[in-house]
């Protein structure tokens, strides 16, 4: 590396959750069986839905491509922090550091817009049931799927882009366990201006348009279902959507608190143990959620075990 005010590096260190060696083998073990358990719960998720033909639906569709999201988004960050406690190692390599930026921020925003995707379909089941299967038809569920993952792929491009165009100094210290856009920005030395209003308005359109979209969805639905004159009726339509309200307010309510967090510590690592929250506990949560009093994919689920399919 050539030295120098700025440097052309070829590694970061990430330090992770916590440098004390002491808890080395009890995050692994710990990080391993939340990772393994979301694998397992979003893989049975999907084969269920491909499997079962009862399945078939738009909300099963919509909910197949959160669950192989939420396998990706924790495959970008947890198999790396095994690794480097495994081989007590910090090191990642700038490509790497790069590659997992991309990655990171793809599946996080693309979880944020299927959320989104997910919360219409329940608008349009709820508010205009009788039109809902000529509504969402095959073709506009493929459509909105392919925009959620064209659009996700365009915005991490364009921050990589933008991420590759800064210089560094001598600290390559990353607190966290996983190379974050706004951690490499810390880092720079060159200016950061440009980035930082592409990662802002990135944030405003990106974040707080699905948000949007879920917020309206869901006044319209609260409008239809308190409009229901029947007890069993108002239970039955809430019983709909119970659970994808479950994941997005899961979702929602972790990454506020981790940037409600970063804004009032001044620990970069108390940050880091806050995102595992909404980075792996949530994608982990996911299935059990939606398998929860839900008969239509339990019975699929137990079909797939017996192999009577």
């Amino acid at each position: 590396m050539e030295q120098g005010n700025e440097t052309r590096i070829s590694k970061f260190l990430l330090l992770g959750i916590s440098e004390d060696p002491k808890l080395q083998p009890f995050l692994f073990g710990l990080f391993l069986f939340m990772y393994l358990v979301t694998v397992l719960g979003n893989l049975l998720i999907i084969l269920a839905t491909i499997s079962d033909s009862h399945l078939h639906t738009p909300m099963y569709f919509f909910l197949a491509n959160l669950s192989f999201a939420d396998i990706c988004f924790t495959t970008t960050s947890i198999p790396k922090m095994l690794v480097n406690i495994q081989t007590q190692s910090k090191v990642i390599t700038y490509t790497g550091c790069i590659i997992q930026i991309y990655f990171f921020i793809f599946f996080g925003v693309l979880d944020n817009f299927l959320l989104a995707v997910m919360a219409y379909d329940r608008y349009v089941a709820i508010c205009h049931p009788l039109h809902y299967t000529v509504i969402m038809n095959r073709r506009l569920c493929g459509l909105l799927v392919l925009a959620c993952w064209a659009t996700t792929a365009l915005n991490s491009l364009i921050d990589i882009l933008m991420a590759v165009q800064l210089s560094f100094c001598t600290d390559l210290e990353i607190p966290h366990f996983v190379c974050e856009l706004n951690q490499l920005v810390l880092l720079a030395c060159s200016d950061t201006f440009s980035i930082d209003m592409v990662m802002y308005f990135g944030a405003v359109l990106l974040g707080g348009g699905p948000l949007a979209g879920v917020l309206y969805s869901y006044s319209k639905i609260v409008s239809s279902i308190r409009a229901i004159s029947s007890a069993q009726g108002k239970y039955k339509a809430f019983s709909t959507c119970a659970s994808h309200l479950s994941v997005v307010s899961l979702f929602y309510s972790t990454l506020l608190g981790v940037y409600l967090s970063s804004s009032i510590t001044q620990n970069s690592q108390s940050t880091a143990r806050a995102s595992v929250m909404y980075s792996v506990v949530t994608p982990m949560l996911n299935p059990f959620i939606y398998s929860l009093r839900n008969k239509d994919l339990t019975g699929a689920l137990r079909r797939l075990f017996r192999g009577k399919l």
